[in-house]
């Protein structure tokens, strides 16, 4: 891979009011394009100087406008390629909107490190499955809200499994837990868990070969999962349907005939039908890599790697497309662009007519700090 310098091309693209490509103009779209603008940066965790942005963050929406993000990890010493430790964190964040800059209203921190878990945003509050860096804490669900103006964090379960880079969604009480890292392994697995009686039911695996970081949502009822990966990147999607406790194949991930990866990346429910995606790791570079750290060994393992870690981010060629699947139609679309490094691992909330786009790693092993505002025009 060959280093492109035209990091200032990238830079000068971030500006206020920089917009996506547009696709061609449809009234009935839900979203016709997002003009962007950067929102800020977190403050440093509790311990550190500078905060150089993390992925694997917990996310989510309270009360219609807080916004909470924290968690996740980086390598603050030195790359992996030198054999830096990943840092995980217990710092959060509530942040609050003002003319498309985020503020920080309240830094706390979670009881113990948290990362690469599931958060499920609901009407009631946020949950956090999972995702912690001790075995101890990575089977834990926490319920996250509001109280008396502070972020009130609740340990309200155990699962019977532990479970990282999963994905799960809420439905009328009960939290659908599915694929990642489970008990150690990367599994297809699915669950329900009663949030009331706290008892996990085993349900009809995933289809498909295991995976994890994929990306779901429940849209018109039922529960959508797309891509992931393990050693290779997956383009496939699937549909759970409650009424029949099945699983059936939906449209794989591709514009124009080419598939598109979003391992890594993350999504929001946009309406009942749709879903809109950003991020997600490249397929080819994805099932390359993996294949070559793998199996070189010595001298030409240690020169792969020095050339990998030091490749310029736009060199990986990360999903920059800003993807929206319908549900009813059964169909994916792209408008355009984001105008700033392809994140994995970020935090990707929704809050009326604005979404935001919150650290993440735009390379491997380097995270980005900064916080973008999505301004969605229709």
């Amino acid at each position: 891979m060959k280093k492109i310098l035209f990091a200032a091309i990238v830079s000068s693209l971030i500006l206020t009011g920089c917009s996506a490509a547009q696709p061609t103009s449809n009234s009935n779209y839900s979203v016709n394009k997002i003009t962007w603008e950067t929102a800020g940066k977190l403050p440093a965790q509790k311990g550190y100087t500078e905060n150089i942005g993390t992925a694997g963050v917990l996310n989510g929406v309270l009360e219609g406008k807080y916004i909470v993000v924290g968690g996740g990890a980086n390598f603050p010493v030195k790359s992996p390629a030198e054999g830096g430790p990943k840092v995980t964190y217990s710092d959060v964040y509530v942040l609050v909107e003002s003319n498309g800059k985020l503020d920080v209203v309240e830094h706390t921190n979670f009881p113990h490190e948290i990362g690469y878990g599931s958060s499920v945003t609901t009407n009631e509050g946020i949950y956090y499955i999972g995702g912690a860096p001790n075995a101890e804490n990575n089977d834990d669900i926490w319920f996250l809200s509001m109280k008396d103006g502070k972020l009130n964090m609740e340990k309200i379960g155990d699962l019977p499994f532990t479970v990282e880079n999963g994905k799960a969604v809420e439905k009328d009480g009960k939290l659908y837990i599915f694929t990642g890292k489970i008990a150690g392994q990367t599994s297809n697995e699915f669950y329900s868990y009663d949030i009331k009686t706290g008892k996990t039911e085993k349900l009809p695996d995933v289809p498909g070969e295991v995976r994890a970081q994929a990306i779901a949502q429940e849209l018109n009822g039922n529960i959508y999962v797309f891509g992931g990966g393990n050693s290779k990147a997956f383009t496939d999607g699937y549909k759970y349907d409650f009424t029949t406790n099945q699983w059936t194949p939906v449209a794989p991930i591709q514009i124009d005939g080419k598939d598109i990866s979003v391992l890594g990346g993350n999504s929001v429910k946009l309406n009942n039908e749709e879903l809109m995606v950003i991020g997600g790791f490249n397929k080819q570079i994805w099932n390359d890599a993996n294949h070559y750290l793998s199996t070189l060994k010595g001298k030409e393992l240690d020169n792969y790697k020095a050339n990998y870690f030091s490749t310029d981010p736009v060199d990986f060629n990360w999903n920059k497309e800003i993807l929206i699947y319908n549900a009813t139609t059964d169909t994916w679309r792209t408008i355009g662009e984001i105008p700033f490094d392809a994140p994995c691992g970020e935090g990707l909330v929704l809050v009326g007519n604005k979404v935001f786009s919150i650290n993440g790693e735009i390379k491997p092993g380097v995270r980005t700090n900064r916080m973008y505002t999505g301004h969605i025009i229709k």
